[in-house]
């Protein structure tokens, strides 16, 4: 599966969103948007990303702009795989 369609699967089932999520696009806004992204869920969101990535997501590599949107995720994801 590729990052992006992985990153909304994911997202759908950390968030609980039923589906919602799998029809996001890269521009579609998250944190201060979607109300079930608090900053609980980012947490749950990280954890997850780390297990179905197999990567380690260091503290100060966290920050509000790789959650503002599924874009921005998505590269964070692909820049953490990377290093």
């Amino acid at each position: 599966m590729e990052i992006h369609e992985e990153v909304l699967s994911l997202l759908d089932e950390v968030l609980c969103l039923d589906g919602r999520a799998l029809s996001f696009d890269a521009d579609t806004p998250l944190l201060g948007s979607l109300t079930e992204l608090d900053s609980m869920a980012v947490i749950a969101v990280i954890q997850e990303i780390e297990t179905r990535f197999g990567i380690e997501v260091p503290d100060d590599e966290v920050d509000g702009s790789s959650f503002a949107t599924v874009g921005t995720v998505v590269d964070f994801v692909r820049r953490l795989s990377r290093a």
